[in-house]
């Protein structure tokens, strides 16, 4: 398996092929929503299990009563189609029962991350404008701790709080049968079912638009993607609040018939036990699952799994080939994509390192295009008529997709956020002609001759040092190779006297880890220009709820050892050498003596 395609080309043909077939008819029935469609799937599987979780499993028919109890419960607190619902509820089959309940009677349900206290909480809840918001009972001393609107009911499924309404037993005086036509104005494919919200990794996170529509498209273009069959039953252990774990794992397999074996969250040293007891045929996993795999002891039980595929995002090329070898994974399909966007990649010929490509007969369907962008501040390069440069093959570039003029079209849209202005800032116009409109990724990628598609790094995670442009995530993938190195992030610090930012890298390493050993590697693999210049070793890395380090609390604190705890080291040319950063050496640096 290593450095080749897992899939041939007929493989991935027919994986594209199934995916337009199971998507083709989706607009044909503007009412069959999600929820809907789950309604018919319990009656065509009724007692097939739906969702198994250690909180509590339902079959298909247990989820469509649970799911119409809650429709019932929020026809009873009078929400109507529009309006929305705060969710905050950690993973669990009940978190899936409550958004299919609530959007099937057009209630937007906003999935608050689960991590959130404090002013972000808040924000979250406020961005969303709720009536109501349902939370699950560990989680409501976050709530309680919050300042929340005066007209927002808080419900709680669970051990309630004094000051919170008791849920679970509310909804046993509803009935299991969905309610009638006549009490609720139904949804559409283009009302908006879920707010959900960006990770939020240098910033407040913004709630983005979810459409019914694109609730029905994910689902069924990712179970003709993986082929999901009645049979099989899905690993998902990532956050539902998230759109990879709360849409696309769970929907690819219910829309099938298929299982969802949902855990609260990722337990190296439980994975593979947990998988080969669960029976999973399917994991979908983010790219930091699987390096940490690949770092965790080798035990017996993780090759006993019995998955024929494995999906998901953010896979990187240095650990693909030992994932894949390690764990004898027959097939990895990577993929691109970002809850708001409004176009996706697909990797379906398991091309190490690639995150898609778009085959030649889809490309009229697929409109992208890598735009030349200046490396200082990032913004698109034009030409001297006022429009923007595309890249050669081999170049990086900022990807874009087309946004659709022509009105009520569904493909290619950008749904937007909850904030409109939020939204008009990821717009770019005026791209290749006059009037065009182009949704602005943030991402930087490059495409090879043959068509596949690598990523680089985000837009403002790149910077210039030494006169050259450096990609945090090239430098990253270089460093987390290194021995002993478990994780880390990267970013760019100013130095005095210097033009640009010095790379500086944040690094959780092991007790073997060796810093001659670790500077040795840094030289071997990355040019003067792109080696850190900092090192700090930390205990852990702050992550968001789906494993991307925060970093903005990193960057703020530097390289100032009177900021920092953690063992500070700079590159010392001179000595070839990493060295102590202590605070003559930091006041030499911002006094200008010693050079960098």
């Amino acid at each position: 398996m290593t450095g080749q395609p897992s899939t041939d080309a007929k493989g991935a043909r027919e994986a594209w092929i199934r995916a337009l077939a199971r998507t083709a008819s989706i607009e044909a029935d503007p009412g069959l929503t999600l929820p809907v469609f789950i309604e018919r799937q319990a009656q065509a599987f009724p007692d097939s299990p739906a969702l198994a979780s250690r909180e509590g499993s339902l079959s298909y028919a247990g989820l469509a009563a649970r799911a119409n109890r809650y429709a019932h419960w929020g026809l009873s607190r009078g929400l109507k189609s529009g309006q929305v619902v705060a969710l905050f509820m950690p993973n669990c089959a009940e978190y899936v029962a409550v958004w299919l309940g609530l959007t099937r009677i057009g209630v937007t349900v906003a999935l608050i991350n689960t991590h959130l206290t404090g002013h972000a909480l808040a924000h979250a809840i406020t961005a969303a404008a709720p009536r109501v918001v349902v939370s699950g009972g560990e989680l409501a001393p976050q709530l309680g701790a919050i300042l929340l609107e005066a007209d927002c009911e808080v419900w709680v499924y669970g051990n309630a709080p004094q000051d919170f309404r008791p849920l679970r037993l509310a909804l046993d005086a509803f009935p299991g049968e969905a309610p009638a036509a006549a009490a609720y104005t139904a949804p559409t494919l283009d009302s908006t079912a879920l707010y959900i919200y960006t990770s939020g990794t240098t910033g407040l996170p913004k709630a983005a638009h979810v459409s019914h529509y694109r609730l029905m498209r994910w689902s069924q273009w990712f179970a003709g993607l993986m082929d999901t069959r009645p049979e099989d039953r899905m690993y998902d252990c990532l956050p539902l609040y998230h759109s990879v774990g709360g849409v696309v794992a769970v929907g690819a397999l219910l829309v099938s018939g298929g299982s969802v074996v949902i855990r609260p969250k990722f337990s190296a040293s439980d994975f593979w036990r947990d998988v080969r007891d669960e029976r999973c045929t399917l994991f979908q996993y983010i790219g930091e699952l699987c390096r940490y795999l690949v770092n965790a002891p080798a035990q017996p039980l993780e090759t006993e799994h019995a998955l024929r595929l494995v999906c998901g995002n953010g896979l990187r090329p240095e650990v693909w080939d030992t994932f894949q070898t390690r764990f004898r994974i027959p097939r990895i399909l990577e993929y691109y994509a970002s809850t708001e966007g409004n176009f996706s990649l697909y990797n379906c010929e398991g091309k190490p390192g690639a995150i898609g490509r778009i085959p030649s007969f889809l490309s009229h369907r697929l409109p992208i295009a890598l735009l030349r962008v200046a490396p200082d501040t990032g913004e698109p390069l034009r030409g001297a008529e006022g429009f923007c440069e595309r890249c050669e093959a081999g170049e990086a570039g900022e990807a874009v997709g087309l946004i659709p003029a022509q009105h009520g079209a569904r493909s290619g849209r950008f749904e937007g956020y909850a904030d409109a202005s939020a939204s008009e800032r990821k717009v770019l116009r005026d791209v290749f002609e006059a009037g065009d409109a182009w949704y602005r990724t943030g991402d930087l990628m490059r495409r090879d001759a043959a068509g596949f598609y690598y990523f680089v790094d985000r837009l403002g995670d790149t910077f210039r040092w030494k006169g050259e442009n450096v990609s945090t995530a090239e430098v990253l993938s270089a460093l987390t190779a290194a021995p002993h190195v478990l994780d880390g992030v990267v970013f760019g610090v100013a130095v005095p006297g210097t033009e640009g930012r010095a790379g500086m890298a944040a690094l959780v390493v092991d007790e073997h880890f060796d810093l001659g050993l670790f500077r040795g590697h840094v030289v071997a693999q990355l040019p003067a220009y792109a080696r850190p210049v900092f090192v700090r070793l930390v205990p852990a890395l702050d992550l968001t709820g789906t494993f991307k380090p925060r970093k903005l609390e990193l960057m703020r604190e530097g390289y100032d050892p009177a900021q920092v705890s953690d063992p500070l080291f700079v590159d010392d040319a001179r000595s070839g050498a990493y060295v102590a950063l202590d605070s003559d050496r930091h006041a030499a640096i911002a006094a200008e003596r010693l050079r960098l």
